[in-house]
């Protein structure tokens, strides 16, 4: 199962009109807007469309309509998960501000979990008679985007023309609000459409900037461990991520700090070589000059025993003659 899933995950890709006719046809609802699910309810719900039985619907308020009640409705959520030992962290604190990107997000999370039970399939869930028992879950069903009651309203407001020539000659005047109501309310649902792309994209670009300006945080964290934070190459990067500007110039000059290091290298390299040849050459002299040491000392030391052996021949060979 889902549980957890990177932010490249293709559940990520999924579109928002997508996620909104999912839980529409799911849950019997008319949601126009992802935010709108973000009191909680409808999360709950779809756990237990997957996991029938498993939510305390009773407990589950559709009127959420404060921070403290949605509050409510995530608890009972985090309760789910711990019984199913589902380990995705529920950011409420974001979700009960109505942000677009943040729910939606986590929506494409629930459509990927939903997916992974059962292939997503609903058998024998009826999922207005499971909210009744919710408070306001029996009219959550019947709310209806406002550009949808808009346009209702407008078309039951539109009087049916007459054939008299006298009601035809002011049909201009009568039908004239009608076709104003009309494109008010499409051009305010262009508007909200436009309005809630915009804050996508804000918060999409504002979470990309976070995650970068971490990345180059730790950077620098790096860049100041003690054993390399000298050397030609960090040198080198904090040139480039302390620039002030957006100068060109600036990698040229870091990536020539780098060419210079290992152009030095490279001339150090044999005068490393040669040191490190003269130094094995005078050890094998110390070597050396010891074992003559240690050769001339035991010379030393068997020589005056030689002199006793050689005294004690002799005395030896001679008591024979003294007996004679």
């Amino acid at each position: 199962m889902a549980t957890n899933i990177g932010m490249m995950d293709s559940a990520y890709f999924v579109g928002r009109s997508e996620i909104l006719s999912w839980i529409n046809s799911t849950l019997h609802l008319n949601l126009s807007k992802v935010e709108e699910a973000a009191s909680g309810a409808v999360q709950c719900q779809l756990m237990d469309v997957a996991h029938p039985g498993i939510v305390p619907m009773h407990k589950v308020n559709f009127d959420a309509k404060n921070e403290y009640e949605m509050i409510q409705n995530y608890k009972i959520l985090q309760e789910v998960f711990n019984k199913l030992k589902i380990t995705k962290h529920i950011e409420v604190n974001k979700l009960v501000k109505g942000r677009p990107l943040d729910n939606l997000e986590f929506m494409q999370w629930m459509k990927r979990y939903f997916d992974s039970v059962n292939g997503g399939l609903v058998h024998d869930y009826n999922p207005s008679e499971r909210r009744e028992a919710c408070k306001g879950g029996k009219d959550a069903g019947k709310r209806s985007a406002p550009a949808a009651q808009a346009s209702v309203k407008s078309n039951s407001a539109a009087p049916r023309p007459h054939s008299s020539h006298g009601t035809r000659r002011n049909e201009p005047s009568v039908n004239q609000p009608v076709k104003v109501a009309k494109t008010t309310s499409t051009a305010v649902a262009a508007y909200d459409q436009q309005i809630t792309e915009l804050k996508l994209s804000v918060d999409s670009l504002e979470k990309e900037r976070d995650f970068y300006f971490s990345k180059l945080r730790d950077i620098e964290i790096l860049c100041q461990y003690p054993e390399i934070e000298y050397s030609p190459i960090v040198e080198a990067i904090k040139r480039i991520l302390y620039a002030a500007d957006d100068d060109g110039s600036v990698v040229v000059e870091a990536q020539a700090m780098v060419s210079e290091s290992m152009k030095q290298r490279a001339n150090l390299s044999p005068i490393a070589e040669v040191a490190e040849e003269c130094i094995q050459i005078e050890t094998q002299k110390r070597k050396n000059i010891l074992t003559l040491d240690v050769d001339a000392a035991a010379d030393a030391t068997s020589y005056p025993r030689q002199r006793l052996s050689d005294v004690s021949d002799v005395h030896c060979s001679a008591s024979p003659l003294a007996t004679f």
